[in-house]
């Protein structure tokens, strides 16, 4: 009887459970497919939102539309600015004169305006002055020898692995370019070698380096002293580099040649990264310009 009974209460609660796991069963498979378990807003939570809201992406709109109105209201700013500059004078006025050279200006029906250069808006550079130094011969040069010649000025040393020898090739180039399609202009320009390591670069040392470079060259060197000051007067960066227990160093410099026109200002610089050919169509530009601008 016993054991009856507990039989009996064994097969209702297997019965019972059965009945839970296929009504659990019932309802997964309503949730997951096409039937409805009332049990949808759980499922519509778990839908993976994108990476961008609303709420950031108005954000963002604000903010472009700020840095916009910003950008307009400079512009004016500036542009007022501008105007309260025009002058009324063939004096003019010029920059900070520490940095800036003393512009030109030219009449026009509007008034005085700069004259159009190569270094923009803001004028050249206060670059170069008077200087002397000595040849190959040892002879006294002077700045005030070179009036009348347009002058491609490079700044270097002879011991130099690399740079130097390249950037006094890109001027061979140059010249020999302009030799053949513009013997005109050619004629009317000197490129110059300055040493910027005097106490190493004598004459004799000078003299054997010339040789593996173009003939026109004229290369100059001097007292340390005299060095120094003229490279100041160009900005030209001079420092000993890489000393050695035996006393041979590199000298880290500028390495951009200057470009001169036939009063001795400066028409236009050069840097490492121009081509020859980048340098010839420099070159004659500003010479053309020059001789319209004289005509």
């Amino acid at each position: 009887m016993i054991r009856s009974l507990q039989s009996s209460r064994i097969t209702t609660r297997f019965a019972s459970y059965s009945r839970r796991q296929f009504s659990s069963k019932k309802y997964a498979k309503t949730t997951a497919g096409s039937g409805s378990s009332g049990e949808s807003n759980t499922t519509s939570s778990m839908i993976p939102r994108g990476p961008v809201s609303w709420t950031a992406l108005g954000l963002v709109t604000v903010a472009a539309a700020s840095a916009v109105s910003y950008y307009q209201i400079e512009r004016e700013r500036r542009l007022e600015q501008a105007l309260g500059k025009i002058v009324s004078s063939e004096s003019g006025w010029s920059p900070n004169p520490e940095f800036f050279a003393k512009r030109k200006f030219v009449h026009t029906k509007s008034g005085w305006f700069p004259v159009e250069d190569a270094f923009g808006g803001a004028g050249k550079p206060a670059i170069g002055g008077e200087w002397s130094l000595v040849d190959l011969e040892g002879n006294l040069v002077t700045n005030k020898q070179f009036e009348g010649k347009w002058t491609l000025l490079y700044f270097g040393f002879a011991r130099c692995p690399d740079i130097c020898p390249s950037e006094m090739v890109k001027v061979g180039q140059v010249m020999d370019t302009l030799k053949e399609e513009y013997p005109q202009l050619a004629d009317q320009i000197k490129p110059i070698f300055v040493s910027v390591d005097p106490a190493r670069d004598s004459l004799t040392a000078l003299k054997e380096y010339a040789k593996d470079f173009h003939p026109s060259y004229i290369f100059l060197t001097g007292a340390p002293e005299q060095v120094q000051q003229m490279a100041k007067k160009y900005r030209v960066y001079v420092s000993k580099a890489d000393e050695t227990e035996d006393g041979d160093y590199l000298v880290d410099h500028s390495i951009v040649i200057y470009f001169h026109d036939d009063t001795g200002d400066l028409a236009d610089c050069f840097t490492q990264s121009m081509r020859p050919s980048d340098v010839v169509e420099k070159v004659v530009e500003r010479m053309t310009q020059q001789q319209v601008a004289n005509a």
